[in-house]
């Protein structure tokens, strides 16, 4: 294998909290030292002088629709998405067709990424037989044939009891239950926040309700069994109460949010556009101004893409008639240091931590320190010069984004998995 030396990088390792100019040094796919090298001693020599070297970044909510809607997105291409934004570790929702909920549909995808992905992608499996509520899916076999998580994405479950018998058994594996909270009984048709830009535009609403009964709830099912709950893509204040209240008092339990619900609001909705259509839908300044205030203090530990491509037909039909979600693989790094590096919200060191260390944490892979020894997984950024992002220019399936034309700081330059550059930008 090549060995490979990143000359006058900013090292940024959350994994020991230091934030220091020097070389680092790729060797036999591991991360061979820190310092200061001749690049005489290496196959190639990538010169990183004005440019930041953090760990691969690590999502814990990807989408990448296979088996069954290839269409919109394949392991392939999400894969080459996220080298292309960073991304060195993804974890994959299940709620495909048909949904990830046994061994060999699990099989499946990890043996196409095993030929196909340049990055790891890990394939969480379903909580309920085909998500229908009713049956808890074989959690003990899942678990042996390598599932790292459960999680019924794209909706609850909404059998108390029934999640309740999954939270014991989870935490028997060892193995954390991620909720998409959103109680279905009460969004009634809602496809946007319910707000007075939903008034504006004529559309029905969805309350913060509708995902903090949830919440709390699923922290409340945890403290009593004990099990690791990871909230995914929090999107409100009460949210955040919650899960800090929740930590207050013990429970195991961490949180995501996700770029678009602190970079954008729904006073930024335009008119009848479903590219700005997400579940959960973009809530208001003050909710956003929460869950940046989560991720400051450590009340959330993760931000992730919820990466969710669909047909650009799909996305035509305006809010009542399309598609909740937006993709996020290549735009995740740049947002999230535009939004919050950038304007001091929190600093370099703690994006790496909530993109890296405390999401590989999360599902117990490697991941998140840039330590000699330890797996080369990196991303090279440069946070300088600003660009417009293009979603014609993304590798992804998926175009439908609110954020083109925006410009961004942090274009990611160099993708290296395992010891290998497998994304390289264009010069």
């Amino acid at each position: 294998m090549h060995t490979i030396l990143i000359k006058n990088g900013l090292l940024v390792d959350p994994g020991s909290g230091t934030l220091r100019e020097e070389d680092l040094l790729v060797k036999d796919g591991m991360i061979a030292g820190r310092g200061a090298y001749s690049g005489e001693m290496a196959d190639r020599v990538i010169d990183a002088s004005g440019l930041a070297v953090l760990p691969g970044l690590v999502d814990l909510h990807v989408h990448l629709r296979d088996p069954g809607q290839e269409y919109k997105e394949d392991v392939r291409t999400g894969a080459l998405a996220a080298a292309r934004g960073g991304v060195t570790s993804l974890f994959a929702m299940p709620n495909t067709a048909p949904p990830v909920d046994s061994v060999e549909t699990y099989r499946y995808v990890t043996d196409k990424a095993a030929h196909v992905s340049p990055v790891r992608v890990y394939q969480s499996a379903t909580l309920t037989l085909g998500m229908k509520n009713e049956a808890l899916t074989d959690m003990r076999a899942l678990a042996a044939a390598g599932v790292k998580g459960f999680t019924e994405d794209g909706k609850s479950v909404m059998n108390a009891s029934l999640l309740r018998d999954a939270m014991i058994l989870a935490k028997e594996l060892g193995l954390p239950v991620m909720e998409h909270c959103e109680d279905i009984t009460m969004v009634r048709g809602g496809v946007m926040n319910d707000d007075a830009n939903a008034q504006r535009l004529g559309l029905p609403g969805i309350s913060n309700a509708v995902e903090d009964v949830i919440v709390a709830r699923d922290c409340i099912l945890a403290r009593e069994t004990g099990a690791h709950l990871h909230l995914q893509h929090c999107s409100t204040a009460g949210s955040v109460r919650i899960v800090r209240a929740a930590k207050a008092l013990g429970v195991d339990v961490s949180a995501e949010v996700c770029p678009h619900h602190f970079a954008m609001t729904s006073d930024e909705i335009p008119g009848d556009d479903a590219n700005y259509k997400m579940n959960p839908p973009l809530r208001t300044k003050e909710d956003a101004e929460a869950l940046i205030e989560g991720l400051a203090d450590g009340t959330i530990d993760c931000i992730s893409t919820d990466h969710a491509p669909h047909g650009a037909e799909e996305k035509k039909r305006g809010f009542r008639g399309s598609p909740f979600g937006i993709v996020g693989l290549e735009t995740s790094a740049a947002l999230t240091y535009t939004a919050l590096v950038r304007t001091g919200r929190i600093s370099l060191l703690q994006m790496a931590e909530k993109m890296s260390r405390n999401p590989a944490a999360i599902l117990g892979i490697p991941g998140g320190t840039l330590a000699e020894g330890s797996p080369a997984d990196l991303a090279v950024f440069d946070f300088v010069r600003p660009y417009r992002i293009d979603p014609e220019q993304f590798v992804s399936k998926g175009k439908n984004t609110p954020f083109g034309g925006k410009e961004v700081y942090g274009s990611c330059r160099y993708t290296i998995a395992g010891g290998r550059i497998i994304y390289e930008a264009d010069r």
